[in-house]
């Protein structure tokens, strides 16, 4: 197995190389192919601009997709991002722009919920689908875990990284602009690489703006699995062996069952991702009309195809249709479904399984209208419709608010709607008669209300300094987001812009 994760690093080394070749020499070909003109001209930004955006986000809720559509989804993030824009000259821009991202996820941790009380069967509590050795039993006293208990394992937390670097090049009229990126991002389980390319064109001395922009994001997942999944195949369908070995598997009414006899806990399907990777790709088309003084206008529309393992290996499903099994304390059966349940864990049916392609095509628009020197008006809306069978509907209002010349209050509000995919279905009504299936409720029908306030300090002569750094604005606001299923969510973001000299 090692050395299928040195071919991948190999395979990603390779396509690094040849598409940071090919940025490059996209870069040279228009920083040094400009027209020899001495003449003055404004550049298309003066000085290197650096932007710090740091946030907060914390979450709740009832319908955690790892452990099949129910118990805790707490969740807190903190991430941090610098983007710094670099004028190579009068008509070219450089990009660089990181962000890094730590959380700390209760539900991502029951992917083995059995950490909670030690019982991590031989210490192979990491979910590494390539460590092949049977986990042998070293814990004293029972296996428990619970859907409402938050484990110990090593995916209770992790760090997502991403990177992107840009080039822009604005002809000498400025009338036109073409730009290319490369991105990279990595997490536990899944490793992405992207590239993409965009142009503008202004036209009626540039009071109307058409846009153009393609990516391709190539994922690969380095997939984990529920640990009874993963464990089963292990020890090769033995239930007296490996994580299993010395641990009792209750029925539905709770009494102990004979591993060896003909009605026994196993997997509906043992077969896991097949195919590793996850193919986005993307183009969409944007108009933009000033269409007075106060007023200006923008549509867009997006195209998405993808393909590839969509599902999420991490998820586990239960099925109407089969009979339960549990690992843990048998009086904490009849509570499964509530908090008050804390030592018994249910034995998944199977982990989610979705198409292996999916068309996503969302159209919006959005109306700025400049009131009077106080107030503003942002709208913005969005119809969005994928093949899986969800439409939804998000509309958003934003009302700037001058108090000075120096700071702006705007207020915000969100509201958004979804229809659920063909394939979702909560907590044991999925049938495993069906060829896909999730309980994961981001794929479910919801209605989400989404409330925000900030605050924005703008100051274009930068007389506060940082050693070089001129401060230019900072913006700061908090967001509280509630879904009708339950899911609660804050966020309090902080942004802060520097010219440097």
């Amino acid at each position: 197995m090692a050395e299928n994760q040195v071919e991948v690093v190999d395979v990603i080394n390779v396509i690094m190389k040849k598409y940071i070749g090919l940025f490059i020499l996209f870069i040279s070909f228009f920083a040094f192919s400009q027209n020899e003109n001495n003449t003055y001209k404004k550049r298309v930004l003066e000085n290197t601009e650096v932007d710090l955006i740091s946030s907060f986000y914390g979450q709740d809720g009832d319908n955690a997709a790892v452990t099949g559509g129910i118990g805790t989804e707490k969740l807190t993030d903190v991430a941090t991002t610098i983007t710094v824009s670099i004028p190579l000259n009068d008509n070219d821009i450089f990009t660089i722009d990181a962000t890094i991202s730590a959380y700390s996820s209760a539900s991502s941790s029951n992917l083995n919920p059995f950490d909670a009380s030690g019982a991590s069967r031989g210490g192979d509590d990491d979910d590494d689908e390539h460590d092949d050795r049977s986990a042998k039993p070293t814990a004293i006293g029972p296996a428990t875990g619970s859907p409402w208990v938050e484990s110990s394992g090593a995916s209770k937390s992790d760090v997502w990284v991403n990177g992107d670097i840009g080039y822009s090049h604005a002809s000498e009229n400025r009338n036109s602009i073409i730009g290319a990126n490369l991105s990279f991002a990595k997490e536990f389980d899944y490793t992405s690489i992207g590239v993409g390319g965009n142009f503008t064109k202004l036209f009626n001395e540039k009071n109307t703006e058409i846009g153009l922009k393609a990516n391709i994001y190539m994922d690969s997942w380095q997939p984990v699995y529920p640990t009874e999944i993963k464990s089963y195949k292990e020890v090769n369908k033995n239930l007296n062996d490996g994580f299993f070995e010395g641990v009792d598997i209750l029925d539905q009414n709770g009494a102990i069952i004979n591993k060896t006899g003909s009605t026994v806990w196993s997997p509906f399907n043992t077969t896991l991702v097949e195919n590793k990777s996850r193919n986005t790709y993307s183009a969409s088309i944007s108009f933009s009309q000033i269409l007075s003084k106060k007023a200006q206008i923008s549509i867009f529309l997006d195209v998405v195809q993808q393909n590839g393992w969509l599902a999420n290996p991490m998820q586990r499903v239960y099925f109407g249709d089969r009979a339960n099994y549990y690992i843990g304390n048998a009086s904490s059966i009849a509570n499964y479904t509530s908090p008050k349940n804390t030592d018994v864990f249910q034995l998944a049916d199977d982990i989610e399984r979705l198409p292996d392609t999916r068309f996503k095509l969302p159209i919006g628009a959005r109306f700025n209208y400049y009131l009077n020197e106080v107030v503003s008006l942002r709208t913005y809306y969005r119809y969005y419709y994928d093949d899986w069978g969800i439409t939804s509907h998000t509309a958003n209002i934003e009302l700037p608010i001058k108090i000075s010349d120096t700071y702006t209050l705007y207020p915000t509000y969100r509201y958004y709607t979804q229809t659920a995919a063909d394939y979702f279905a909560p907590y044991e009504e999925l049938l495993s008669t069906s060829e896909f299936y999730t309980s994961d409720y981001d794929l479910s029908e919801f209605n989400a209300n989404q409330f925000g306030f900030g605050v924005s300090y703008t100051d274009i002569f930068t007389t506060r300094r940082i050693w070089k750094l001129g401060l230019k604005s900072i913006d700061l606001k908090y967001s509280n987001y509630k879904r009708n299923t339950g899911l609660t969510a804050g966020i309090i973001s902080a942004g802060f812009k520097f010219v440097m000299d």
